[in-house]
């Protein structure tokens, strides 16, 4: 087993627990074992991976991901388990055109210029609507982008005309927070917004994924820890964590220190004979779906690998990304619907449906070589929590040797890979010796 670094090794090393292998878990092990600790992750499905990950197939995903340059942790631990970020996603400018060609599309350079540059040739606006646009964000980095906790993103962006919500503000929200601008928080909007634009070059690209989300991270993570010695049990589902002194049993077995990355629901269950006050905070976060309508139309390719479309009553997918130029299976294609609750309501054949007559009126005359034909439809139904304004989210830390790991818990981020990742690493660092509140 290779060594750790000396800057990350622990004083002692401790016996770890895991319990969860999505992408907190696995972040979680990467970290301990590369500070020393024996690690045992224990992961309830039979694959690793969570709600990121390649279906039973090998083929499709659970749902369409999208990365963005700004996630610097997730593209670290990505290199450290030997992915090359640059071979497995491709990189592009943050481009979001629409069918008819228009749309906001930022140049290669320093995001918040390129950022400004963009907006000002946006075709389909006025010069009215680019200079407020403008206008709102150079407010917002005067406010450092915060504002109060209770503010949503519509009561932020009211103030600008109509057509930049609609077409700009909506689907940037829904895609980055998983819910509506009617009752997105505002304050986690702007987080995202000032990690994009200030984050350097490169921080607001597009990272779009060309393999199976298994083969992104938690494969190749999977590999690393056994190589390493880590103990891997999946399919195996934790039935209860019990203090011992200083230490836990996870099911009877002794660890010191036990990370506890298991969905919001699940850590609720296992933690609320320990903490009640804590499980029930978790057990009260709300849920938005996402579903991802997969297509088949052979001969067909779109301008662009990921073109923005028209939200309505009758069009529910906000993007199609093309998988031709993404996974090299050219005439796949899949059609995301964040913040889907009024769809999953209706069905999915009848989501499916109304996707495929979407995507034929969308775009023009001879783009589809065949009429879209659906394929799969994938709803991920607890996929984010609701980023709502003033959201109390769950502390890190439960009790002593014992911590939390999930997108959910608190931070800056909503619920995306890479919060997921940082909940992930900041849980191993902190439950080294001597930290965390134990001895």
């Amino acid at each position: 087993m290779a060594a750790p670094s000396p800057a990350r090794a622990a004083a002692r090393p401790l016996d770890m627990a895991v319990v969860g292998g999505g992408w907190a878990g696995l972040a979680a092990a990467v970290e301990a074992v590369s500070r020393g600790h024996r690690v045992t992750l224990f992961e309830m499905a039979p694959r690793l991976g969570g709600r990121a990950r390649a279906l039973p197939d090998g083929v499709l995903d659970n749902g369409q991901h999208i990365l963005i340059g700004a996630y610097r942790q997730t593209l670290a631990l990505m290199r450290r388990v030997g992915i090359e970020p640059e071979q497995v996603l491709l990189r592009l400018p943050l481009s979001l055109v629409t069918p008819d060609g228009r749309g906001l599309r930022m140049p290669p350079g320093p995001p918040l210029a390129t950022f400004g540059w963009a907006v000002l040739r946006r075709p389909g606006w006025s010069a009215g609507d680019r200079l407020r646009l403008l206008g709102a964000a150079l407010r917002w980095a005067a406010m450092r982008f915060r504002c109060p906790d209770d503010w949503s993103v519509a009561r932020l962006c009211q103030t600008l005309p109509p057509r930049v919500r609609a077409e700009l503000i909506d689907p940037l929200c829904v895609a980055a927070l998983n819910t509506p601008a009617a009752q997105a928080s505002a304050a986690v909007f702007l987080r995202v917004l000032r990690d994009a634009l200030f984050g350097g070059a490169g921080a607001a690209d597009l990272l779009l994924p060309r393999r199976p989300l298994s083969e992104l991270l938690p494969e190749p993570a999977g590999a690393w820890l056994r190589r390493q010695g880590a103990t891997l049990r999946t399919a195996t589902r934790v039935q209860a964590l019990v203090p011992a002194g200083n230490a836990w049993e996870v099911d009877g077995e002794r660890f010191d220190a036990v990370v506890l990355a298991a969905s919001a629901a699940e850590a609720a269950r296992l933690a609320q004979p320990l903490a009640p006050a804590w499980a029930a905070q978790a057990a009260a976060l709300r849920y938005e779906p996402i579903v991802t309508v997969y297509v088949d139309s052979p001969g067909s390719r779109l301008a662009l690998p990921m073109v923005q479309l028209h939200e309505s009553e009758r069009a529910p997918a906000q993007f199609v990304f093309d998988h031709g130029p993404l996974s090299g299976t050219p005439g796949c294609f899949a059609a995301v619907i964040s913040g889907a609750a009024p769809w999953t309501a209706r069905g999915l054949q009848a989501t499916g449906e109304a996707v495929q007559v979407q995507l034929q009126e969308a775009f023009p005359a001879g783009t589809w070589q065949q009429p879209p034909q659906v394929r799969r439809v994938v709803a991920e139904r607890r996929a984010t929590f609701a980023c709502t304004p003033a959201l109390q989210r769950p502390p890190a830390q439960i009790a002593p040797g014992l911590r939390a790991a999930g997108d959910y818990v608190q931070g800056p981020y909503p619920a995306t890979l890479e919060g997921a990742v940082r909940a992930g690493v900041a849980a191993a660092q902190a439950l080294d010796v001597g930290a965390d509140g134990r001895p």
